[in-house]
C-alpha cells in the first residue's frame, strides 16, 4: 500500500488574535491539535465527538468549543487523546477524500488557494493509494518477463 502523503502543513484557526487549534487533514481524517491550559488536572478534559458536531471543555465549564462540523464524520472510528499538554482530536471523515477547509463549519476557512493546494495534495495521496497496487503488478510482470529471458 502507498504510503499517505502527510500535510504539508498544519493550518491554524485564530479568533480574536488567540489561537484556539491547530489542525490538518489526510484523505481519511481530520486531526486537531488543541494546547491545554496549565495546571489543570488531565482527567478533567472532555471531548464528544457526534457525526456532525464537536465539543470540547473541562468538566463544570462551558465548553471551549461547542461546534458544528464542516462534513460529516463517522463516530465509531473518531477519537482524542491527550499528549502531554495537546489534545489530539482524530475525526474519520466518512466521505474519503473529501478536502475540507475547515473542521468548523462557517470558522477559520481556508483560503481558495491553500484549499486548492490541500484538494491537489488528497487527490495525489488517493492517486497513489488506488494505483499503488496496480503498479506493483506491472513491476512484477516486467521482472517475471525479465527472469524469463534467461531461460
Amino acid at each position: 500500500m502507498a504510503e499517505k502523503l502527510a500535510p504539508e502543513k498544519s493550518h491554524s484557526f485564530i479568533h480574536n488574535g488567540q489561537k484556539v487549534f491547530d489542525w490538518d487533514q489526510t484523505l481519511e481524517e481530520v486531526n486537531m491539535y488543541i494546547t491545554l491550559p496549565p495546571n489543570v488536572p488531565k482527567k478533567l478534559f472532555y471531548c464528544r465527538i457526534e457525526s456532525k458536531h464537536v465539543e470540547v471543555g473541562i468538566k463544570g465549564n462551558p465548553p471551549y468549543l461547542n461546534h458544528d462540523l464542516t462534513c460529516p464524520v463517522k463516530t465509531d472510528s473518531s477519537f482524542w487523546t491527550l499528549e502531554d499538554d495537546i489534545m489530539h482530536i482524530t475525526l474519520q471523515k466518512r466521505d474519503k477524500g473529501q478536502t475540507w477547509s475547515s473542521p468548523i463549519m462557517g470558522q477559520g476557512q481556508l483560503d481558495p488557494y491553500a484549499t486548492d493546494l490541500e484538494q491537489k495534495r488528497l487527490m495525489l495521496q488517493r492517486f497513489q493509494e488506488e494505483y499503488s497496487a496496480v503498479f506493483n503488478k506491472v513491476l512484477w510482470l516486467v521482472s517475471q518477463e525479465a527472469c524469463l529471458k534467461w531461460f
